[in-house]
């Protein structure tokens, strides 16, 4: 059965491409946020690997939102490492770094994926996709106030 939610097809494409690259953008942070919990150490390890899980475990929940609303505009998800690496701007965090480095690319991915989200936000507004926009909102809003929370820590 053909989709008919009010949204052209090139539209759909368009803010699914968007769409794409935050999920890419959330779970790679998922990634490095999951990692940095299992091998944080030093004088804040209690409160950063609770943070941590925390903040993984919205991502993880977050990433399964983004996903399913690319599917419902009729558009397939990636999913598969080597399609978030090209589609995501989050690098890649190899070693162990100490927990003020740790902290500091979190911060740096909660904005690169912020910055992702307002872009979303543009295309599904162009393309008057209000569902998308709502819930690019809600991202943008936490990866914004994420990003706050850990600058807090560096200061």
């Amino acid at each position: 059965m053909a989709i008919s939610i009010g949204i052209a097809r090139k539209d759909r494409e368009a803010v699914a491409r968007h769409l794409s690259r935050l999920l890419a953008d959330t779970y790679s942070l998922y990634l490095k946020t999951h990692s940095f919990h299992w091998n944080v150490t030093g004088p804040q390890f209690n409160s950063l690997h609770t943070m941590f899980e925390t903040q993984y475990n919205e991502l993880w929940l977050a990433a399964d939102e983004v996903a399913e609303r690319i599917r419902t505009l009729d558009v397939f998800a990636p999913g598969s490492y080597s399609q978030f690496a090209k589609l995501s701007a989050i690098k890649e965090e190899a070693g162990v770094p100490e927990w003020k480095a740790m902290v500091g690319q979190l911060v740096e991915g909660h904005e690169i994926a912020a910055a992702t989200a307002r872009d979303t936000l543009k295309a599904a507004n162009a393309a008057g996709d209000d569902g998308t926009a709502d819930m690019v909102t809600g991202r943008l809003k936490e990866h914004e106030k994420t990003a706050w929370m850990l600058r807090s820590l560096l200061k």
